[in-house]
């Protein structure tokens, strides 16, 4: 899996790229919590369910159905009754997130996207980002530095120059109004 320290980043960037008129922050923080939510599957080993097991890790809570529901329960709070599906979107994009940037990885069984139509698991063509442990204490190690670096290069930095080109287009668009 990439680390929990970089999973919220894909949100947090698209929601600065996309600004707070079209993400408030209370749909920022549900995307950061979406993104970071379908880990919590690994306390399925302490109930004895294998890693492979469609309730294991990267299982149901990252596949797109998982995601879609999440982001389906969010934007039908209140508070988000005039744009419903742009938040939708944002939510699920943030949900779904999680599963790719796992499928990136270069360790694992995979990502169960389809979970539960189909029990097979995926990974991405290019797997650039080296596999984190499943422990916090395994991340802070020479190994963990070493994911660290990896998700710096292939999330953080991608995910912070479009979260400033978001910033510039935003600027742009201000001075043509």
């Amino acid at each position: 899996m990439a680390s929990l320290l970089t999973h919220p980043v894909v949100p947090a960037a698209l929601g600065i790229a996309l600004g707070k008129r079209h993400i408030p922050g209370s749909a920022l923080f549900l995307g950061i919590l979406l993104s970071v939510i379908p880990d919590a599957d690994v306390i399925a080993f302490k109930f004895g369910i294998p890693y492979g097991d469609m309730l294991g890790h990267r299982g149901l809570s990252h596949s797109l159905l998982f995601a879609a529901v999440m982001a389906l329960c969010l934007c039908a709070l209140p508070r988000f009754s005039n744009h419903r599906g742009r938040i939708f979107l944002f939510l699920f994009i943030s949900a779904a997130s999680h599963g790719l940037l796992d499928a990136m990885t270069t360790g694992g069984m995979g990502v169960g996207f389809f979970i539960p139509f189909s029990g097979d698991r995926y990974f991405l063509p290019v797997r650039p980002i080296r596999v984190s442990p499943l422990s916090v204490k395994g991340f802070f190690t020479g190994r963990g530095w070493l994911i660290f670096q990896s998700e710096l290069v292939w999330v953080w930095l991608p995910c912070t120059v479009a979260a400033v080109l978001g910033i510039l287009w935003q600027r742009r668009a201000k001075a043509r109004a």
